[in-house]
């Protein structure tokens, strides 16, 4: 019977096979799963040795990452804004570039006391429960079409002991009545159908119907824009990831619509990433 390996003769092992960007990292968080310990515990003990069992689920563990199934997913987690999120397959993997959305939405209602706020598609309740986190006293509404992926946002809302979310099983805007917000945000669908990056990394797991939206990848946007204004409060703001290359195309559609002081902003690697803009109506105060 051969020798147990240590645990840094079992990751130098493990980066060598798995031969992604991030090898090392991917190694080390997988062996921390299959040990259910932390990174400060695992450079620690480096010299230990593994137990057979702990060696053989780590090898099945590097099996599944080795091909392609993506860390998320084998983990069942993932960290987003500092919260710890459950994620299963039925659910988009939330992303950094998705924190830059998280980020102008707190400073957007930064001097609201009590903002209502609509997530549109919420998926693992990322956004909806980041926002919500930081601002205790606003009302937040998520929404998903897929009764699974609802399951996990409340899951997740569960877990972290936010309780001003509220979840609604609809197809965007369509359960939603005469619900109006301050903030509209969402992380629609929008990677074109015949898309390359379809084929893929990571997203060839994941469920197709949160990652595209028609042939140029927009139809699911257009929908949100268009009928935006029956849910914004006058001057709410509507806020949208997309593309780096559908800047233009989103601030057209905005504008068509009737919205103002449209804006784009880059996430962390420089891209753009989210579109906003404002219901130009003012309340009125006195009768004319």
């Amino acid at each position: 019977m051969p020798n147990p390996l240590s645990i840094k003769l079992a990751l130098q092992m493990a980066s060598t096979q798995l031969k992604t960007e991030a090898s090392v990292f991917e190694a080390q968080l997988l062996l921390q799963y299959a040990l259910n310990v932390n990174r400060a515990w695992l450079i620690a003990h480096e010299h230990d040795a593994l137990q057979p069992n702990i060696q053989k689920a780590f090898e099945a563990l590097l099996n599944r990452r080795s091909a392609g199934e993506p860390i998320a997913y084998i983990m069942g987690r993932r960290e987003f804004y500092g919260l710890d999120l459950l994620v299963t397959p039925d659910t988009l993997i939330p992303r950094p570039d998705t924190e830059t959305l998280v980020d102008a939405a707190l400073a957007k209602i930064l001097d609201h006391s009590n903002p209502s706020i609509l997530d549109l598609g919420t998926g693992t309740g990322a956004i909806a429960l980041a926002v919500a986190k930081h601002r205790p006293k606003a009302n937040v509404v998520a929404v998903d079409a897929s009764p699974a992926a609802l399951e996990v946002a409340k899951k997740n809302a569960a877990s972290l002991a936010i309780t001003n979310v509220h979840f609604i099983l609809s197809d965007w805007y369509a359960g939603l009545a005469n619900q109006r917000f301050d903030l509209i945000v969402s992380n629609p669908p929008y990677i074109e159908q015949n898309d390359i990056h379809l084929t893929q990394g990571d997203v060839r797991f994941e469920p197709i119907s949160a990652l595209t939206s028609g042939a140029d990848g927009l139809d699911d946007i257009r929908h949100i824009v268009e009928h935006c204004l029956i849910y914004l409060k006058p001057q709410g703001w509507l806020m949208i990831e997309h593309g780096y290359n559908q800047t233009d195309l989103v601030a057209d559609l905005m504008a068509e619509v009737g919205l103002v002081s449209i804006e784009t902003l880059k996430d962390l690697a420089g891209n753009n990433r989210v579109t906003m803009a404002k219901n130009p109506l003012i309340i009125s105060t006195h009768w004319d």
